[in-house]
């Protein structure tokens, strides 16, 4: 059976697909593999074009009547979360406008999160105290921020990293005061497959993911030349910290405790 597959560059979609993606032995799928940041995945799943991708966990209610939420190949954890940055400033300004990666990101909506309870009313609605934003590519968020074309800026991925040596300045963790009002893990991206497909093909697929996750875990080297060439950033230790922060045990198995932290982030989303 053939299927189109979307996923990141980043090192932990490579790190966990890449052994699907080079095929499996006795696998009953030939992939299609599709590689874009996340916003354009997001809005290809959101046109329907993608069989199996990885998403950002908040655009799951605007795709959930055509895509199943599947129990692993996603992104959750502890301490992994979006950072607000500064190119200049050690303070906030929410008169400034702020970039963020992608309407449909889970970063913009901590951000919104964040910023509607710092910035808000008392019930955390944002009101007239709205934030002046404009999105860009995760990559091009960073790089505005270093030639300082803009003031501040929400970052992830291996920028997660580099900030401090790249000299710029922490506003807020997003993903540490998102813990620290919800008592939450920080859901960050889910994998998901269409709802057209059998249960015996999702259940497949699952295999699938779970099946490369551990060929990947298994063997020698943490970082392989397919990571390296998809990456975004040549640091090998950038690189694997980047994998060692964002693949753990919810990427395996999303579990009871995942759950709950999606379906927090998905109320939210729709407030």
């Amino acid at each position: 059976m053939r299927l189109s597959l979307g996923i990141s560059t980043c090192p932990n979609d490579t790190y966990i697909y890449e052994a699907l993606v080079r095929g499996l032995e006795k696998s009953p799928f030939e992939w299609d593999v599709h590689f874009a940041d996340v916003q354009t995945l997001n809005e290809m799943v959101l046109r329907g074009e993608l069989d199996v991708a990885k998403v950002s966990a908040q655009v799951y209610p605007k795709i959930r009547d055509r895509y199943v939420c599947l129990g692993c190949g996603g992104a959750i954890g502890y301490g992994c979360g979006p950072l607000l940055l500064s190119s200049g400033s050690s303070t906030f300004d929410p008169a400034q406008e702020t970039v963020l990666p992608g309407a449909n990101t889970t970063a913009a909506l901590l951000f919104r999160f964040w910023f509607s309870r710092e910035y808000g009313d008392k019930s955390g609605r944002l009101g007239v105290c709205a934030p002046q934003v404009r999105y860009a590519l995760f990559n091009e968020v960073y790089s505005s921020l270093l030639d300082k074309s803009a003031a501040q800026g929400v970052t992830i991925h291996e920028h997660r990293f580099t900030w401090k040596r790249d000299g710029l300045h922490m506003l807020q963790d997003l993903g540490a005061y998102w813990e620290e009002h919800t008592g939450s893990p920080i859901p960050l991206g889910i994998a998901v497959s269409r709802r057209s497909l059998s249960d015996e093909v999702v259940r497949n697929v699952e295999c699938e993911i779970r099946r490369s996750l551990l060929e990947a875990q298994n063997r020698i080297e943490l970082v392989t030349p397919f990571i390296r060439e998809k990456a975004q950033i040549s640091d090998e230790k950038v690189i694997e910290s980047h994998i060692r922060m964002f693949v753990n045990d919810f990427s395996r198995d999303v579990g009871v405790d995942g759950r709950r932290a999606l379906e927090c982030l998905w109320t939210a989303s729709e407030c």
